[in-house]
């Protein structure tokens, strides 16, 4: 975060100001900012989400918004550089008289009185005339209007000696460079600016807006055609929070119930807080409709908070967690295995028993059964793999949330969003319903997944 704020400091306070006043007051408001984000984060858990939601508002959009104008200042990095060397270029350099014009008025009003010299080092008389140099060259005479204009060369080099051009124009980096180098760097502080505010609207407005709803068939190996067209309506990372819950988590519900799910799997990190903080903001769960159950497991960020706890909870709202336990999902006599493991970070929590454990997820079961894997982590699917997992379905990634840190997420997981194949196991990453952070989504709508399974053949 101080990298950040130092960078922006840089470019748009250092480079587009003055020592002074201003500058001090605008570096004084970019410390403030950097420690904002910081605030917001370390404020969970340590004051009520009523005094924790205005923080958190506006400590994560400006991490958004300062993000992207960081961005945008990079890419402006070549212009502001190149900008620069023009500038020195144009402006350090002497402007000579043309080959037709006469030496200006300026030079002429230079001209030292008796005793001096002229630019060949001849002595100036009164008159204004020019006697021979000490080297013994000729030199032509200045006059105030007509006659001949001085050499290229010895107008040149009073230039150099002087500092100054025709006219009294700078010829050395002076004031006039860098008044022209702050120009350039406010249009382009003012165009990054205008690009990160933008950007981060938008992403706000796709974060809040309703949840996309894709539609996914998927074709497993040996499942019975009785379950041909069952539906599995997932999400996750709900991150119910200080920013995110109310109206909008109720439309995830209604949408989820809009697609007549068979079983509703909800792959993690569905809460940023305690129960007594957001046992309102959780409710609607308990009206979601499915005919053979609704299912969790749990993801990273339910090991931020007490785990145990809403571990209790969620099978008060109907919810049944699976924790490296499976169950059969049956339609008539056919069915298939649905397993759910914990998440993979559960092992460091310290918490007795949590920890991810597919083999006991998988213990003694059928292997002519398809299993459908519930892991919040698509990293997971390596393990899945290995064990002859048909389908595994995850959240976790947020689709990138804020493109483009979606390759960043690609150093840490096999697939980011959609459809991967990884040896004989299937893995979709669904983008999440709610954010983490910034309250956007830039690049990653919000998404509610309908898995349509498939016999062969069919």
């Amino acid at each position: 975060m101080a990298l950040l704020h130092a960078y922006l400091w840089f470019r748009l306070v250092r480079s587009t100001t003055g020592p002074g006043s201003l500058r001090r007051r605008l570096t004084a408001l970019t410390v403030v900012l950097a420690v904002l984000p910081v605030a917001a984060l370390l404020s969970r858990g340590l004051l009520p989400i009523e005094a924790a939601a205005p923080l958190s508002w506006i400590g994560y959009s400006w991490l958004g918004i300062a993000l992207y104008a960081v961005l945008a200042l990079v890419v402006l990095e070549p212009v502001r550089l190149l900008g620069n060397a023009l500038i020195g270029r144009l402006v350090s350099t002497p402007v000579l008289p043309s080959e037709r014009r006469r030496p200006s008025r300026g030079l002429d009003a230079a001209a030292p009185p008796d005793g001096g010299t002229a630019p060949g080092r001849g002595a100036v008389r009164q008159d204004g005339g020019v006697q021979s140099g000490a080297d013994g060259e000729v030199q032509t005479e200045v006059v105030p209007s007509g006659g001949r204009r001085p050499p290229r060369r010895d107008v040149a080099a009073a230039l150099l000696e002087s500092g100054t051009a025709p006219g009294g124009g700078a010829v050395r980096e002076d004031g006039n460079v860098i008044d022209r180098r702050r120009f350039l760097a406010r249009g382009l502080a003012v165009t990054a600016g205008a690009v990160a505010l933008g950007t981060a609207g938008t992403g706000a407005y796709f974060a809040n807006s309703a949840p996309v709803v894709r539609r996914v068939p998927v074709t497993l190996r040996g499942l019975d055609p009785a379950l041909d067209g069952l539906r599995i309506v997932t999400f996750s990372d709900g991150h119910l929070s200080a920013t995110y819950g109310g109206r909008r988590f109720e439309r995830v519900v209604e949408l989820v119930n809009e697609q007549r799910p068979d079983v509703v799997a909800i792959v993690g990190d569905l809460v940023d807080g305690g129960v007594d903080e957001l046992r309102e903001d959780v409710a609607p769960l308990a009206d979601l409709v499915s005919e053979q159950g609704v299912y969790f497991v749990t993801g990273n960020h339910e090991y931020f908070v007490d785990t145990r706890a809403w571990m209790r909870h969620l099978p008060t709202l109907g919810v049944d967690v699976l924790r490296n336990e499976r169950v059969a999902i049956r339609r008539g006599g056919a069915s298939f295995d649905l397993a759910g493991i914990d998440d993979r970070t559960a092992a460091a929590s310290g918490l007795p028993g949590h920890g991810a454990d597919l083999d006991a997820a998988l213990d003694g079961r059928d292997g002519d059964t398809p299993v459908v894997l519930l892991a919040h982590q698509p990293v997971q699917v390596e393990q899945a793999a290995a064990a002859g997992v048909d389908l595994q379905l995850s959240g976790h990634t947020h689709g990138g949330q804020l493109w483009p840190f979606d390759y960043a997420v690609r150093l840490d997981q096999p697939a980011v969003e959609g459809w991967s194949r990884h040896g004989d196991t299937r893995l979709y990453v669904t983008s999440g319903a709610g954010y983490w952070g910034p309250p956007m989504r830039v690049g990653a709508r919000p998404e509610v997944t309908v898995v349509e399974l498939r016999a062969p053949g069919r």
